[in-house]
């Protein structure tokens, strides 16, 4: 049976989150991701999202390097280790420029040191060991965990887009996060770096399922436009991957009247490379085409049409039917 992943987007709210992890808990997928953005607070939502699903794999997707200190990080990440009975896999990203600067207030400077810092500090201290740390970024002196991990080591995947973080993932990580990446592109990529080592390939697929096709594809496009049109760096790297005419016009329009009506600018050719979109039929044909470029865990991103909990039946039937008990 090949590998699954389902991501909580972030639009739903802490209760359908619940909703959706106990239904997870009957469908029994490999990981449950639950992601941040500026609303609900990561560690929080996978320990209480750990309680409703005790079967999968709980996974950040993904905490921001940015946003808390290393030390932070590994305290979290120790403490829902804990929690879920040593089930989590720690995803890591440096997030974005707008995020990093604007919300948080921090520069976005040396995202690929900071990353290899941040990685070796958690690493440090989730064997226990006593810190005193001297990098480029961060200096740390007699830093150590106070409660006990579970285990001394927990998987840490990383987010990677561009080509120095991309070889930095596979040098330091347990796994890598893809995310919009065109399919020839990611399979070329995956096929040379697994040649220098082997680490597990997970990809996070915008996906709309929904019985009428239009409606399916008219969701999963605006949600890609919006990627598009405020992310700088997925708008960057999709242009030089062989979108720069559709990325030109998505954010020369967004620039002039803001995320309203910029679907109509995605092209289907797109869409169709990008993301998971149209009735339940198509989607499984569409989530096989991704499996066969070396994806070795697709993380269904769960993006709701309608009534959220009939649109996750409608999603969870497509690809898991029913309970695998």
């Amino acid at each position: 049976m090949r590998r699954l992943s389902y991501s909580l987007g972030s639009l739903l709210s802490i209760e359908e989150v619940l909703e959706c992890s106990q239904k997870l808990n009957e469908i029994k997928p490999e990981v449950m991701w639950i992601p941040e953005t500026w609303g609900m607070e990561n560690f929080s939502m996978l320990g209480q999202a750990s309680k409703e699903n005790t079967f999968s794999k709980i996974g950040s997707s993904i905490i921001n390097i940015y946003s808390r200190s290393p030390s932070l990080i590994a305290m979290g990440a120790s403490t829902i280790d804990i929690i879920s009975n040593g089930r989590l896999i720690l995803g890591l990203g440096t997030s974005s420029i707008p995020i990093v600067e604007d919300f948080h207030g921090n520069s976005f400077e040396s995202p690929v040191q900071r990353m290899k810092e941040y990685v070796e500090i958690i690493r440090m201290a989730l064997r226990g060991e006593k810190i005193n740390y001297s990098g480029k970024i961060f200096s740390l002196k007699d830093f150590s965990l106070l409660t006990k991990p579970i285990r001394k080591e927990i998987p840490i995947y990383l987010a990677a887009i561009n080509q120095k973080m991309v070889e930095m993932t596979w040098d330091i990580a347990d796994g890598v996060i893809f995310y919009l990446r065109p399919k020839n592109e990611m399979e070329e990529t995956i096929s040379r770096m697994q040649k220098k080592k082997k680490i597990d390939t997970t990809l996070q697929i915008i996906t709309c399922i929904h019985n009428d096709y239009e409606k399916a594809v008219k969701r999963a496009k605006k949600t890609l436009s919006f990627y598009i049109a405020v992310g700088k760096i997925y708008r960057e790297f999709l242009q030089s991957t062989g979108y720069s005419e559709e990325t030109g016009i998505i954010y020369e329009e967004y620039k002039k009247g803001g995320l309203n009506g910029l679907d109509e600018f995605v092209s289907d050719k797109m869409l169709d490379d990008l993301c998971i979109a149209g009735t339940p039929d198509v989607a499984v044909k569409k989530l096989n085409a991704f499996q066969n470029i070396g994806i070795d865990l697709p993380i269904i991103q769960f993006n709701p049409i309608d009534n959220v909990k009939e649109s996750f039946e409608l999603l969870t039937k497509t690809f898991s039917g029913g309970s695998n008990e």
